[in-house]
C-alpha cells in the first residue's frame, strides 16, 4: 500500500473524511476480494498523483462492518468519493484508472 494511502476504520472515519477539508476517496475492500486486488496499484497510484488534493483511503469491510452498513456498501469494490462530509459519487466495481480521476477532477 502506497505511503499516501490512509487506514480509514469504525473509529477514525468521522474525523479523517467526513471533517476532511480537502476531497476523500474511499475504498471499501476485503482481503478476499479479487477485484479489489485488481483496483488496488489504481488507488495506490491515485493516491500518488492527487496527494495533497484529494486524501484516498481504504475501509476494509470485514473488519468495519459499521461504516460499511452506514454507507450502504452491499458488494466489494466500491468507492465513494466524499466531498464537505458528503457522499457526491459512487463507483462499485474495479473500473479503469480514468473513470476515477475523471469523477475526481470534476469536484478539485
Amino acid at each position: 500500500m502506497s505511503e499516501h494511502v490512509h487506514e480509514f476504520n469504525d473509529e477514525n472515519f468521522d474525523t479523517d473524511v467526513t471533517q476532511s477539508h480537502v476531497p476523500v476517496l474511499i475504498d471499501f475492500w476485503a482481503v478476499w476480494c479479487g477485484p479489489c486486488k485488481a483496483i488496488a496499484p489504481v488507488i495506490d497510484e491515485i493516491a500518488s498523483e492527487y496527494n495533497g488534493k484529494v486524501k484516498v483511503g481504504k475501509v476494509d469491510v470485514d473488519a468495519n462492518q459499521n461504516t460499511a452498513m452506514k454507507y450502504g456498501v452491499r458488494s466489494i469494490p466500491t468507492l465513494l468519493i466524499m466531498k464537505d462530509g458528503k457522499v457526491v459519487n459512487q463507483i462499485v466495481g474495479a473500473v479503469p484508472k480514468g473513470n476515477i480521476t475523471g469523477m475526481l477532477d470534476e469536484i478539485i
